[in-house]
């Protein structure tokens, strides 16, 4: 009798018997001609009209007022953070279940990250549990919420969609109000994903892209600030410039800033890639649904499908065990490794990792337990 690491492994040997990576990009439009336009004329570096258009078409697909494009996701996320008033010591809740890019952009603002328990059924922060927390660590003091057990300020709280599935969103609105929270969407993989019809990223003051060389849309490198506030997108624009106040000639810088523009070269690669963005997705879905099917025989897991409430992008795939066989995993992971058929487990809880082992924490029981039993699958948009 095959184990369920044998079925899994033989299941994906049905559908890949080549063999296939995790998430490789694809370039079947403009790229070429783009790319090649920014030689020929020789603009490739942070000035130049693919910057500009890159932003104006984010805008017009997110359906947000104002997007900036910057050199990756993790200054994205910087410089959100830095948007919404965070400053150094600051605390600022996120999930434990995150890419490390999260937690780093806090800590590069001297703030601490402040890791959150997340729920099976989104992979994304929970928020009757979080709610609960709050009521037992946290004080209103002076328009604040303030950590009783560190007596630091808790500014910011910053879910994450994970594998592209959108976050029950509404609930930590109402959390944030609550709490004087301000709202920042780490949004890196959720690029085409949905919630209850508007795109992800319209709910935070600032959200974050990324559009990382694995991610649905790439740039090579680079990332994106989202928000609705005018004001806001302008200082963001100002920021990741260097703050170099426009002037003819004069290199007069008003604040510290940040150089964080995006290329020009990257741009015209990113506008070529969001024109096939509905393929993309269309093509993602396509395989989920594959997936679903080719899995629905077998016990012990499940692949993990969107919620009602949203549309997924379906990044990255992946599937879920039950929990009495999370012991599988490894060996799922390493039968999958002999096919050539690239499988991973997610990231290591933020907490587990040694620069921030002495960050606060909740009860992460859920994050622990999901760690254990995820394996992410092939997910190129051409499988």
């Amino acid at each position: 009798m095959k184990s369920l690491a044998q079925e899994v492994a033989a299941v994906m040997g049905g559908l890949f018997p080549k063999g296939a990576n995790l998430h490789e990009p694809s370039f079947k439009g403009h790229e070429w001609d783009y790319v090649k336009e920014c030689l020929d004329t020789g603009w490739v570096s942070s000035v130049g009209k693919f910057v500009d258009r890159f932003e104006a078409d984010l805008a017009a697909y997110t359906g947000v007022k104002r997007a900036v494009v910057v050199a990756n996701g993790t200054a994205a996320l910087q410089i959100c953070l830095k948007l919404a008033g965070v400053e150094a010591k600051d605390e600022v809740l996120m999930p434990a279940l995150t890419f490390v890019a999260t937690a780093n952009a806090a800590a590069y603002l001297g703030a601490v990250p402040h890791f959150v328990d997340c729920d099976e059924a989104s992979m994304g922060l929970d928020p009757v549990k979080l709610e609960d927390y709050l009521k037992s660590i946290g004080k209103i003091q002076a328009g604040a919420l303030i950590n009783t057990r560190t007596g630091r300020k808790i500014k910011a709280l910053m879910p994450m969609h994970t594998f592209g599935h959108p976050v029950d969103l509404d609930p930590l609105v109402e959390i944030c109000n609550r709490y004087h929270l301000t709202l920042i969407e780490d949004a890196a993989e959720s690029l085409g994903s949905f919630y209850k019809g508007r795109h992800t990223g319209n709910w935070g003051k600032v959200s974050a892209l990324s559009f990382n060389g694995n991610k649905i849309v790439t740039t090579g490198g680079g990332g994106a600030i989202l928000t609705n506030d005018e004001a806001l997108g302008k200082l963001a624009k100002h920021l990741t410039t260097t703050a170099k106040v426009p002037h003819r000639w004069d290199f007069f810088h008003d604040q510290l800033g940040y150089n964080y523009r995006m290329p020009n070269l990257n741009a015209a690669l990113g506008c070529a890639q969001l024109e096939q963005l509905p393929r993309f997705i269309e093509k993602k879905r396509a395989l989920h649904d594959r997936y679903v099917k080719a899995f629905s025989a077998l016990k012990g897991l499940k692949v993990f499908s969107e919620l009602s409430y949203g549309k997924s992008n379906y990044w990255l795939n992946a599937l879920v065990l039950e929990k009495e066989s999370a012991f599988e995993r490894d060996a799922i992971l390493a039968h999958c490794h002999e096919r050539s058929i690239m499988a991973r487990p997610a990231w290591i809880l933020m907490n587990e990792l040694p620069m921030y082992k002495d960050c606060p924490k909740m009860d992460l029981s859920e994050s622990v337990s999901l760690l254990s039993r995820i394996v992410s699958i092939p997910s190129s948009e051409f499988l």
